[in-house]
């Protein structure tokens, strides 16, 4: 009785160790309409434990039995996998709602099915297909009928303005590229085999291509309709910060999408400079004459006007700093280089004064608009080597007019040309001490209201600054005129008696009277 009782017991355990009990094989086996609940997973968690535990037969001496358990095992396996593959797709097609709720039993679906690599990889791929239409569909919601209820109001309501246009199209997709990788996390959280990073990245891309035609479309009518220099250079920089964005969410899986995205950035550039460069050659077509009092013409303001406004928006767009140096260099050249040509041109027919004066005026205009701006370091540069060139000329022009209405301009060319073999130079005509003390009581009236001679075209002069530096440096020339004079008059070798007579001031005094 005790050897049989022992045998049932050790029978008992075998059947309890290598067995499966009638609920737990009907759970595994269950029909095709039964859900798959907590206690599946359990199951079949006790099959692989049993399939596991059955090779410890195999050393013994009870193989038969060991290798019949294994093979029931196996088949049982294989049956539970087939089952669970069908609910999980089932599960998978049903989630085509704008808002998709992952559940605890999927995620564990999906930890199940990874030892079984090709029915993971078709899980994946329906769950992707539904995704994609639920995309899909959403997004086509979003620009024709708005939220529930009415709220938020359709994009196309939008159509109108094309940077909100463009800018809620790219919000909507960004949200949804984010929403549909945390879905995808939440499936896939309880993997744990290689890779997942990878299958998430690569489901992404699937399911957001569907959404790269109409997207597609839209942009690029905007786009053609040409709304406009600034429009378009706002709407390429937005382009470029949400390929930037949507990139950082989902690497650069989601290829069809960023390379839309990069496409329509590069045609709006595209358009952007062929408008920038439109507008620089109308500039050289009807190039106006120089206004009366010098200053920058209409074209130049409006340009200087339409370049702020690009390189402000410039300034505020988030994309990255050596992507914005670049554009801002292809910027300044594609509207400075033929404003400069235009200033040369337009005052080709002036006077030398006047043309100096204008040029300027206009450089002045275009310096102190960059000033403003990152980046623009060379031009000003640039800038400020072509001012300095044409103050030269107005210190020149204004000294000579000095000279002239001070009645020094023909003493001083005579002083100028005069050599020492010519003999003295007061023999030279004009020159007599009789002519140089007119001409000095004519300078003394200036010296007495030095304010008084001053070109005309210099009150035109739009900087202040300017102005002073022109009068400062052209009365330095002046008194070294006088300084030449004075040195040539009291030289014994040009025999002018009593030389302090002609010329009473020394340089000093004449210096310290302008001064």
């Amino acid at each position: 009785s005790q050897r049989l009782e022992m045998k049932a017991q050790v029978a008992d355990a075998f059947i309890a160790k290598f067995q499966l009990t009638p609920d737990e094989m009907n759970l595994l086996r269950g029909t095709k309409d039964e859900p798959i609940t907590e206690d599946f997973f359990k199951a079949l968690g006790r099959v692989k434990q049993i399939h596991d535990d059955v090779k410890i037969l195999l050393r013994t001496n009870q193989q038969r039995a060991g290798l019949e358990i294994m093979e029931q095992m196996a088949l049982l396996q294989e049956t539970s996998y087939e089952r669970l593959y069908r609910w999980t797709q089932n599960e998978c097609r049903t989630l085509t709602q704008e808002s998709c709720d992952i559940s605890p039993v999927l995620a564990q679906a999906m930890e199940a099915l990874q030892d079984r690599p090709v029915l993971y990889k078709y899980t994946l791929d329906e769950f992707g297909t539904a995704r994609r239409s639920a995309v899909v569909r959403g997004f086509i919601d979003a620009l024709t009928r708005g939220g529930l209820g009415g709220t938020p109001r359709p994009i196309e309501m939008h159509s109108h303005d094309p940077l909100r246009y463009v800018g809620d199209m790219l919000a909507w997709l960004h949200q949804a590229t984010a929403s549909e990788k945390e879905h995808l996390e939440a499936m896939l959280k309880l993997v744990t085999i290689q890779g997942v990073e990878e299958n998430i990245q690569e489901v992404v891309g699937h399911i957001t291509e569907g959404v790269c035609r109409p997207l597609k479309v839209r942009i690029e009518q905007v786009i053609v309709a040409e709304p406009g220099a600034v429009l378009l250079y706002k709407i390429s920089n937005l382009l470029k910060f949400y390929h930037h964005t949507i990139s950082g969410i989902v690497g650069n899986s989601a290829a069809t999408l960023l390379t839309t995205i990069e496409e329509m950035h590069l045609l709006s550039k595209k358009i952007f400079f062929n408008s920038l460069s439109l507008h620089a050659s109308k500039l050289m077509d009807k190039v106006e004459l120089p206004p009366p009092d010098l200053g920058p013409s209409s074209a130049l303001n409006q340009t200087l006007n339409l370049l702020r406004e690009v390189l402000a928006s410039h300034d505020s767009s988030v994309v990255p700093l050596d992507a914005r140096q670049a554009d801002f260099v292809q910027v300044l050249s594609c509207v400075l280089d033929p404003l400069l040509q235009m200033c040369t041109m337009s005052a080709s027919n002036l006077g030398t004064a006047d043309m100096a004066t204008f040029m300027v005026n206009s450089l002045y205009m275009m310096k102190t608009t960059l000033a403003l701006f990152e980046f623009t370091d060379k031009r000003l540069e640039m800038l400020q080597f072509q001012i300095e060139a044409h103050l030269d000329t107005l210190i020149n022009e204004q000294a000579s007019y000095v000279l002239t209405r001070a009645g020094l301009s023909y003493i001083y060319n005579s002083l100028q040309q005069h050599k020492p073999e010519q003999g003295p130079l007061s023999n030279l005509p004009s020159m007599d001490s009789v002519s140089l003390k007119v001409a000095m009581a004519q300078f003394d009236r200036y010296l007495s209201a030095p304010d008084s001679l001053v070109m005309s075209q210099l009150n035109f002069l739009l900087s202040a600054t300017v102005k002073e530096q022109i009068i400062k440096q052209s009365t330095e020339l002046v008194c070294r005129a006088y300084s030449e004079l004075y040195a040539a008059v009291m030289d014994p070798s040009n025999a002018y008696k009593d030389p302090e007579t002609i010329l009473h001031r020394s340089p000093h005094q004449v210096q310290a009277l302008l001064s």
